[in-house]
């Protein structure tokens, strides 16, 4: 593991990556998690090839990423509701101070 990069095995392959080295850890969690999901499609034999199980390995990550994208959207959504219903509040007991 050098200072441009890093070296990773995915599926007993040997790789080398161009990487920052302040990025190389998260780079070997991604790898490490890869290399998971690629295991455990492999094992359950029911999808045979290396592409055929890269494609399907990349599609459930591809849709896990996009679901919780999802769900922050949803997140900034109730939060900009709460915002603006506290100023709704704000100007509420503002008023009844005033009265």
């Amino acid at each position: 593991m050098g200072s441009n990069g890093l070296d990773i095995k995915i599926m007993d392959k040997d790789y080398r990556v161009a990487c920052p080295q302040d990025q190389q850890d998260l780079l070997k969690e991604s790898a490490d998690l890869l290399n998971d999901r690629l295991n455990d499609i492999k094992s359950k034999g029911s999808i045979i090839g290396t592409e055929r199980i890269a494609i399907m390995a990349a599609l459930n990550l591809a849709h896990e990423l996009l679901d919780s994208q999802k769900s922050v959207d949803s997140f900034d959504d109730v939060d900009m509701r709460m915002v603006n219903l506290q100023k709704k509040i704000d100007i509420a007991l503002r008023d009844i101070q005033v009265a």
